[in-house]
């Protein structure tokens, strides 16, 4: 045992005098217990007599160590206004945390057998007349330790009750770690990469004075989502020299995890920074309040989620996207191996520092692991982890694997579909270094209508866009969308929308003529409501920070509104002979046995389908040739294209001259 304690000790340093200096203080109430023991009419008895000299021993055995300022335990005399009735009280109720004998000796004089001491013993330890038994019955009713939460009584009546010091607060006080368990504390690295210029800002030097004065004050964070805030305020109290504590509090036990915040931040010398659990259904969380903290704390919530009460004054700090030169500049110095790439990366991530911190481990041990320079596929596979968000049911994720060689389309659809990824990769040039659309809500968003029949290929140029942008594509299902009940419609578009800005994803609403509808004469509440969506719809659409793809077989259903704000409509026709002619061969991989004598020009020429039958009938043809064993002829492939036209209703052509009847 002596072995493996050398070698916790050598890890690092251990503040082994602040659990010394306890031990001494709490020796000294052992002694105290020692003589009330003593005086006891049972004194004589042999487990008392055993108690008393064990009390004692500990009490004369225990080294006297000098008090420290900065112990955790003067931390919180000091920083609650303890009394020194409060000290001793706090030290008794802690005492069988200390040493198992203490828990020992507290169980026998416990009326109901609990290792714990009771009111009562504290009132024969402390008190000497009537007047300080009320002074004890006042400070364990409305004195700070009891305000706070540190010192609580259990159940019975009041002299028999036991003194409950907070939770998991002890071994703090001994210089230990320790968190309850159901209190979880936040941990991970935090860097300023790429911070500069808003931690230059004035309100966030504000802030940050306000920080370093200590006096109590409540710094509301609020961002796009409450870890981006939590983010935000670890690297302005790091950049202000603050020790902090990072803590998410549950949405039961409010009050309670309020006080035990407060206290075990305290105890570390340390602002807690409180994370607000995310709005459940109407209701919006309240930010605690921390009436008994004595210093400045930090709360972090998403925009419009955050209810703030009480007397402490409040000092609100708005968190807004990095620009591209900010991240340009966080990808330069997270990842200076990839300094050429930091352009292109910084349009296509717009991560906060934390994560791009955590890319940057993924992709050097990537590289350590198969000893090749890393590149943007390294990047992209790591933020896809790192970024993955949890998915509502409304929407379902692709990971886009199509090429622009896959994608056949007459050259001014193809031309407009490379405009709009020029709109994304030249931001940095055109909005931040020649500021157009400057401070205008969703300028670095792209907006795109995809229009046409089915089958043409509409889908795939999402795909095709999302893959050359190297991120997913996120296909937002209209029907589970759409809700009869008043305010869910909002509320699964937020969600789809924030998932999607979240996971860097692109956006496709597919069929969007069912959600982007024209607005209708409000002849009744359905109507009013369902104008208030597209209200809503109109407005999220507009702030929205990515590329956005609307998909419709029936352009003119889509309201004029939409279309207005759209920043590109790229209509998909049926293709020509001469392009279907390449899908054919697009879809009929190399690999694939086709029968010398087939010809494709003739399947384009006969056959006006679009891509996707295209697609279905070579796959079909595939199999069929598989299954007879030979190569795939003009047969297999008539057939398979028969089978189509009669899946769509459709009149079939006839076969091809030089092609058998079947």
């Amino acid at each position: 045992m002596r072995d493996v304690s050398a070698q916790f000790l050598k890890r690092g340093p251990h503040p082994l005098g602040a659990a010394a200096r306890l031990s001494r203080r709490v020796a000294d109430v052992a002694g105290r217990l020692a003589q009330l023991l003593a005086g006891s009419p049972l004194a004589k008895e042999s487990a008392v007599a055993e108690g008393r000299a064990f009390l004692q021993g500990m009490a004369e055995a225990t080294p006297r160590t000098p008090a420290r300022a900065g112990d955790p335990l003067n931390r919180l005399v000091e920083g609650l206004a303890l009394s020194p009735f409060e000290v001793d009280l706090l030290l008794l109720a802690g005492m069988s945390e200390e040493h198992e004998g203490y828990g020992s000796i507290l169980r026998s004089l416990h009326p109901r057998g609990e290792p714990r001491a009771t009111v009562g013993l504290a009132a024969q330890l402390f008190c000497e007349d009537f007047e300080e038994r009320f002074v004890l019955r006042e400070m364990l009713e409305l004195g700070p330790a009891a305000r706070s939460g540190l010192l609580s009584l259990g159940d019975g009546p009041f002299f028999e009750r036991s003194l409950l010091l907070a939770e998991s607060l002890w071994p703090v006080l001994g210089g230990v770690d320790a968190w309850p368990a159901w209190l979880r504390s936040i941990r991970g690295p935090v860097t300023r990469s790429g911070l500069q210029d808003w931690l230059a800002r004035a309100e966030v030097a504000r802030a940050r004075a306000a920080l370093v004065s200590g006096q109590p004050r409540m710094l509301l964070i609020i961002a796009e989502s409450e870890n981006v805030a939590l983010q935000r305020a670890a690297a302005l109290a790091a950049d202000a020299g603050i020790d902090t504590v990072r803590l998410a509090l549950p949405h039961d036990r409010r009050v309670e995890a309020e006080h035990l915040a407060g206290l075990h931040a305290l105890a570390r010398g340390a602002v807690p920074i409180v994370r607000l659990p995310a709005p459940d259904g109407p209701s919006v969380p309240e930010a605690p309040e921390f009436r008994e903290y004595p210093g400045p704390v930090i709360v972090c919530a998403r925009v419009g989620a955050a209810v703030v009460r009480g007397p402490r004054p409040v000092l609100t700090v708005a968190v807004e996207r990095l620009t591209a030169s900010a991240r340009r500049r966080l990808w330069e110095e997270t990842l200076p191996e990839l300094a050429s790439s930091a352009p292109t990366l910084a349009t296509r991530y717009g991560l906060e520092p934390s994560t791009a911190a955590e890319v940057a481990v993924d992709v050097r041990s990537l590289q350590s692991l198969q000893r090749e320079d890393i590149g943007l596929h390294e990047v992209a596979e790591s933020v896809r982890t790192r970024t993955n968000l949890a998915i509502s049911g409304g929407v379902k994720l692709v990971r886009a694997t199509a090429r622009w060689e896959q994608l056949i389309l007459p050259s001014e659809q193809s031309g407009q579909l490379r405009e709009a990824l020029d709109r994304l990769i030249h931001q940095a040039r055109v909005l931040d270094e020649w500021h157009f659309l400057e401070g205008r809500p969703g300028a670095r968003g792209v907006r795109m209508l995809f229009s046409g029949p089915s089958g043409t290929g509409k889908t795939l140029a999402a795909e095709v866009l999302a893959h050359a942008l190297g991120v997913d594509l996120l296909v937002a299902d209209i029907s589970r969308v759409v809700s009869k009940w008043i305010g869910e419609t909002e509320k699964n578009l937020a969600e789809i929308f924030d998932a999607a800005e979240g996971a860097q994803a692109v956006l496709l609403f597919d069929e969007a003529d069912a959600l982007f509808g024209r607005r209708t004469e409000v002849s009744d509440a359905h109507d009013r409501y369902a104008n208030l969506e597209t209200a809503y719809l109109l407005s999220r659409l507009e702030r929205f920070e990515g590329l956005a793809i609307l998909s419709t077989n029936l352009r003119q259903n889509i309201d004029p509104a939409f279309i207005r704000r759209l920043e590109f409509a790229v209509d998909f026709e049926e293709p020509s002979v001469a392009e279907r002619e390449a899908l054919w061969r697009c879809h009929l991989p190399p690999d694939a046995p086709l029968a010398p004598r087939v010809e494709l020009a003739d399947m384009a020429a006969c056959y006006p389908i679009v891509g996707a039958l295209i697609r279905n009938a070579s796959v079909a043809a595939g199999f069929l040739a598989a299954a007879e064993g030979t190569s795939i002829t003009g047969k297999h492939l008539v057939r398979a294209i028969r089978r189509e036209y009669e899946k769509s209703g459709k009149a079939f052509p006839g076969v091809p001259a030089g092609v058998a009847a079947l």
